[in-house]
């Protein structure tokens, strides 16, 4: 089965984006990693907002598929999903092929986390204090529990921290 990476870049205080939507702060004077994770893909899931953001597919050459319920349409090559999001994704996820990058945004993942779809998180930490705008993480119900599996630091301050979703709570 189909892999669920959410990966993504965020600050040392849990932002993803600052409090005017900006993303200015992500390092891109080189490749922390993206080329190798992108080769390990073949599909892309977008809220509406963050393709929009994006200004489409960040990849043409990989699978994207757009999570909205107000889009009634998608450019060519990409997919629209809407209405039951979890039941479509368990189906993509039970097709052929690479593993899935959840490239955001905020409410689709924590759709994708209360919903126990997401098996690996990806986050590439920034050495930087926003101290307002977007957390990662919001309204998720319950623990959940990763196990770090690597991490790997850069010398601009970045670490990159890789995690898999344990599958039962550590008992105490």
């Amino acid at each position: 089965m189909r892999k669920i990476t959410l990966g993504l870049a965020v600050t040392l205080d849990g932002y993803i984006e600052g409090p005017n939507g900006e993303y200015d702060w992500c390092f891109t004077d080189q490749d922390y990693g993206i080329t190798e994770f992108v080769e390990s893909i073949d599909a892309i899931f977008y809220g509406r907002k963050s393709f929009e953001m994006a200004g489409g597919n960040l990849y043409p050459d990989k699978k994207a598929y757009i999570f909205s319920n107000s889009l009634k349409t998608v450019q060519e090559g990409a997919e629209l999903v809407s209405g039951d999001i979890i039941e479509a994704v368990k189906k993509i996820k039970q097709q052929p092929g690479k593993n899935i990058w959840l490239f955001g945004g905020a409410s689709l993942t924590t759709a994708f986390i209360n919903a126990d779809l997401v098996d690996e998180l990806w986050l590439s930490i920034h050495p930087l204090l926003l101290g307002s705008g977007k957390l990662l993480f919001q309204q998720i119900r319950e623990r959940k529990y990763f196990n770090l599996v690597k991490t790997k630091h850069y010398e601009t301050g970045l670490v990159s921290l890789w995690y898999t979703r344990q599958e039962q709570e550590l008992k105490k």
